[in-house]
């Protein structure tokens, strides 16, 4: 398949998954910060974190407030990462790929982002946008259940699968990055009364409550939250488990050999992490590493089969 064609699935699959991971993110958040008495330490501040959009941030806006926070997570277009960016660049890399997917993939996603954009008057106010985050992410998971049972396994469901696992992977190394902030020693009494509270919350932003429960069959503990999101194999949004969707992918496209070493030694370096030898400080350094290892991974990957033109928004992102 042409190169430009292959580059367009492989950024369609991660702008729809990082507009799914932002509605989860934002969702669990309002649940969480709601949830919670004044006085608990976490604030919409940590969503500007987790994202790597800090400084973006405040340049537009002086006060984090839920208002200005959610506005510029979700509907501000000079923001690349927000969901309604992300979902207008997935609209229009699909649109221009049509050929390659069935017509009811473009018309699915050409609904959602109509959906989003006709509704953005309802994100000022805490029910609609509950509402908003919620048909978007039932909007996601429809798509990706219909390219599951619609597509075959050929080299343009390869890069799909490719670029939604290194998104995730992605995503689920800055929530976790959330735990940094709730394993600090310096925390707060109030913080640790409601620890559990917090975990869930994490666990609920990867819809990986209940398959937690079942593989830990424990009370909910930090270390055994981060170990479960790090390591477990079989869960779907677990790192490890991405990483060997995007090696099992790679190792069927062509002359993909020189990225063996580089995937297998980022599998063993997430196995070999051990969360209770590591203060919060170190976790916070191993996951940053963790992600510029990824952004490695997605250079290569571009090196190796794209034509490394990149969307202007991308390439002021990255």
């Amino acid at each position: 398949m042409l190169s430009r064609s292959a580059e367009r699935l492989y950024w369609m699959a991660r702008y729809l998954e990082r507009t799914e991971n932002t509605a989860r993110l934002i969702s669990a958040t309002m649940h969480l910060i709601y949830d919670l008495p004044y006085g608990v330490e976490l604030g919409w501040r940590n969503l500007l974190n987790i994202c790597g959009v800090e400084e973006a941030f405040y340049q537009r806006f002086k006060n984090p407030s839920e208002q200005n926070t959610t506005r510029f997570l979700l509907a501000d277009m000079s923001n690349p990462g927000s969901l309604l960016a992300s979902l207008s660049f997935a609209r229009e890399n699909i649109r221009t790929s049509r050929e390659l997917m069935p017509d009811e993939a473009w018309q699915q996603v050409n609904e959602m982002y109509l959906y989003a954009n006709n509704n953005l008057d309802s994100l000022s106010n805490r029910r609609g946008r509950a509402l908003f985050l919620q048909e978007i992410m039932a909007g996601c998971q429809r798509f990706t259940g219909f390219m599951a049972g619609s597509m075959s396994r050929s080299d343009s469901a390869r890069f799909i699968c490719i670029g939604r696992n290194l998104e995730r992977a992605d995503m689920t190394s800055r929530i976790m990055d959330f735990g940094t902030v709730l394993l600090a020693e310096n925390r707060s009494t109030k913080m640790r009364e409601y620890e559990t509270i917090l975990w869930i919350n994490v666990l609920k932003s990867l819809s990986a409550v209940l398959m937690y429960r079942k593989h830990v069959r424990n009370r909910i503990k930090g270390e055994d939250v981060l170990n479960y999101l790090l390591k477990n194999p079989d869960f779907p949004r677990a790192v490890v488990h991405c990483i060997e969707e995007i090696t099992h992918c790679i190792k069927r496209l062509p002359h993909a050999v020189e990225l063996f070493p580089q995937l297998e030694q980022l599998e063993q370096q997430v196995l070999g992490i051990e969360i209770k030898q590591t203060t919060p400080e170190q976790l916070h350094q191993v996951l940053d590493g963790l992600q510029a290892k990824f952004d490695d991974l997605h250079q290569q990957i571009a090196a190796m089969w794209f034509l490394n033109n990149l969307g202007e928004a991308e390439a002021e992102k990255n």
